[in-house]
């Protein structure tokens, strides 16, 4: 609703036993912006290094294309927990947006659930994925690294995307407002806009 309205994105004061999954998700979250950050600052150096090296020197980088690949990956199964965090996943809120907030809440945790399963189940099968490319012993033909290692994320950032939409259920059954994730209120901007 960053086009619609206005989102709140405060911290929730963790209590009782809340508290120690808000540590841990907010360890989680330092992580993700350190590797997200870190991901496309370096592809995109890496890539520009590639360019300039085959245009001025004749000489590209040799690991350049395969080292972007994985970091494709990397940021994009990191990413969707960041999203998942932020509560910024695309949605579709027309019948949302015209229940009131008591059924929007309830439709929420529904959703939150929902999606939390369908994460946990993708995760299960990008495990099973990664581990039959562990069996096969593949490497990466520049670098020499197993495949398995640059795959690796697609399970952990499935299952980080489950907890956060578990942690969105929660929050919405034990706080008064509607969220969108763990720490972003559903909210409009009912002021009129001068165009």
């Amino acid at each position: 609703m960053a086009e619609n309205g206005s989102q709140d994105h405060t911290a929730i004061p963790a209590q009782g036993w809340l508290r120690p999954l808000a540590a841990l998700d907010g360890l989680i979250a330092r992580l993700e912006a350190a590797v997200l950050a870190a991901g496309v600052i370096l592809m995109a150096v890496l890539s520009v290094a590639n360019v300039i090296g085959r245009f001025v020197f004749g000489q590209s980088i040799f690991f350049a294309e395969e080292l972007n690949q994985f970091l494709v990956v990397l940021i994009t199964f990191f990413g969707i927990g960041y999203a998942a965090r932020q509560g910024r996943h695309i949605r579709m809120t027309a019948f949302y947006d015209a229940m009131p907030d008591r059924a929007r809440k309830w439709l929420m945790v529904v959703i939150a659930l929902i999606t939390a399963a369908a994460m946990f189940v993708l995760a299960w099968y990008a495990l099973a994925y990664v581990q039959s490319v562990l069996d096969t012993g593949r490497v990466a033909p520049a670098l020499r690294v197993p495949v398995w290692v640059t795959l690796v994320w697609a399970p952990v950032g499935f299952v980080v995307t489950g907890i956060q939409y578990v942690m969105t259920a929660v929050v919405n059954l034990t706080r008064p407002e509607v969220y969108v994730s763990s720490s972003v209120i559903d909210s409009y901007d009912d002021s009129p806009t001068e165009v």
